[in-house]
């Protein structure tokens, strides 16, 4: 046997596809949920985009991978709608939690005002800054 290094995207594929197998071996039937990716996109009079949210949803549960609003209309609340979109569709999909993460030079705070709490930081990383794991139970 030897280790090589390498980047394949069909190797990484199949790695991926064996921990889904392995773990969708181990869960009760009423967990099982398909990945469904989701996303919500912002688009001005002249049909630009001007930001979006996208996410990944399984196990009952939503990740929201990146919440993206241009700086010309930053402040004006479309990052809270933004987010109240993946909400709701996260609400009808009957998921339990979403789950996030983001730099403190990004929307720690953006996040906790609307309603998700810090359960993990990496301190120092990247070096000066902190990574923040945030959630927010929609089973409560």
């Amino acid at each position: 046997m030897e280790i090589v290094e390498q980047w394949n995207q069909d190797d990484s594929d199949f790695i991926r596809s064996k921990v889904i197998e392995h773990n969708m071996e181990r869960l009760p039937n009423e967990l099982k949920t398909s990945s469904e990716n989701i996303s919500f996109v912002l688009k001005d009079a002249e049909g630009e985009i001007r930001g979006g949210i996208t996410g990944n949803m399984f196990w009952r549960h939503m990740h929201i991978e990146f919440l993206w609003v241009d700086v010309s209309v930053r402040k004006e609340g479309y990052g809270s709608i933004l987010l109240e979109k993946i909400e709701n569709f996260a609400r009808i999909k009957e998921c339990r939690l979403i789950h996030l993460d983001t730099f403190s030079f990004q929307a720690p705070e953006f996040y906790r005002k609307n309603g998700y709490e810090v359960f993990g930081v990496l301190e120092d990383h990247p070096k000066g800054f902190n990574q923040y794991f945030l959630q927010k139970r929609l089973d409560r």
